[in-house]
């Protein structure tokens, strides 16, 4: 078991251990969503300076392909890894036994010299990441998951960016930064001038949308805030994919002066462009509010008291994060981390609209006031 007890330097989570010498292909299995990604890349970029000359492969997901192509990033390469229970979860059924081995002996043929779990607790991840023939493996572990040859203990309620930071260490990776980072590139910002053109007013952009519905704050609270700043003089942008069309619409229903909105029309550059250019983005925890935060932008988001310790914001200067400490189903008041009532309701309801609507207030005028860059 690899846990520095070095003392840690400039209040980052753990110094290194020794680095895995003669690293060429380096395998980081994180294949969960986008806010995943960007709370882990404060740890990916620290791998990326460990090893610098070693090529880094993501094994993830379509949207990170997506989202890291021809952007400069810690990652050279994504591998999208099948679907298959306790890893990737998705829509379609899992992949079958054999395309799961197939996949398997691909990536122990591509030869990794070191793979690295920044993905759980290693009950099922482990387990495919003992399958890619690396040379050195490193991850976390829950007491009864599989261990790799460097681990760190996998315990509840404990920040991802910090959690990530210490398996980075464990590999012999130092860390640098605690804030995500993601580049925003000029095709960025043109994809996002073709949906939502530029303009003189200070922008909002408003994301109602999230992964899970319980964190889904009610939109006509959010169209309520987004009303406030309009009579203050903010362009109001409404975002969100295809399937957030009736929320936006919900949004829109709860402020007198009809806002702008973009369903559906963003790709991820786009998006990214247009979170660039906010002067603060207002929504859930969600992708976009952590990518939002990633480019440079301030956000006001609600959490629940099950993510809060997770992947909120670690840092309150440009970040005001409102938080439901009851994270119960409006209709049956389950509770997020007692298990899923199938409700598809916001479990951030009891979150007082005067609250947010302070926080957002606060952060906009300090956003104004802040000097260019």
């Amino acid at each position: 078991m690899i846990v520095p007890r070095v003392a840690p330097a400039l209040g980052l989570p753990a110094a290194p251990a020794p680095p895995v010498p003669d690293v060429r292909r380096l395998a980081v299995l994180r294949a969960n969503g986008l806010g995943d990604y960007v709370v882990s890349e404060p740890a990916l970029a620290a791998l990326r300076h460990a090893y610098p000359d070693a090529e880094i492969t993501l094994l993830g997901q379509p949207h990170h392909a997506a989202l890291l192509e021809g952007r400069r990033s810690p990652v050279d390469r994504v591998v999208t890894v099948p679907l298959m229970t306790g890893v990737r979860v998705g829509p379609e059924p899992d992949a079958s036994a054999e395309e799961v081995d197939a996949w398997c002996a691909e990536q122990r043929a591509h030869g990794y010299d070191l793979a690295v779990q920044m993905h759980g607790g290693g009950r099922n991840s482990n387990a495919l990441l003992l399958r890619l023939g690396a040379r050195v493996t490193v991850g976390s572990a829950t007491p009864d998951a599989p261990r790799p040859d460097r681990w760190v203990p996998y315990w509840p309620y404990q920040h991802d960016t910090i959690r990530w930071l210490e398996v980075a260490a464990a590999a012999g990776a130092a860390g640098r930064r605690v804030e995500p980072r993601v580049e925003v590139r000029d095709e960025d910002l043109a994809a996002s001038y073709a949906v939502v053109p530029p303009g003189d007013a200070p922008l909002l952009v408003v994301h109602p949308g999230a992964t899970d519905a319980r964190r889904c704050y009610p939109e006509e609270r959010l169209g309520a805030v987004a009303q406030d700043l309009a009579d203050g003089g903010a362009r109001v942008v409404v975002a969100g994919g295809a399937g957030d069309a009736a929320r936006v619409e919900r949004v829109a229903a709860g402020m007198r002066t009809p806002p702008e909105t973009a369903v559906g029309t963003l790709d991820l550059p786009a998006l990214l462009g247009l979170l660039s250019r906010a002067t603060v983005m207002l929504g859930n925890d969600s992708g976009p509010r952590h990518l939002a935060g990633a480019v440079g932008t301030p956000t006001v988001a609600v959490f629940t008291y099950a993510n809060l310790a997770d992947v909120a914001p670690l840092t309150r200067v440009w970040h005001r994060v409102l938080v439901s400490w009851h994270g119960g189903c409006r209709v049956c008041g389950r509770r997020v981390l007692d298990g899923w009532c199938g409700h598809e309701e916001s479990a951030t309801h009891d979150v007082d609209v005067a609250e947010v609507r302070e926080a957002a207030q606060d952060l906009w005028g300090q956003a104004l006031s802040a000097p260019a860059g």
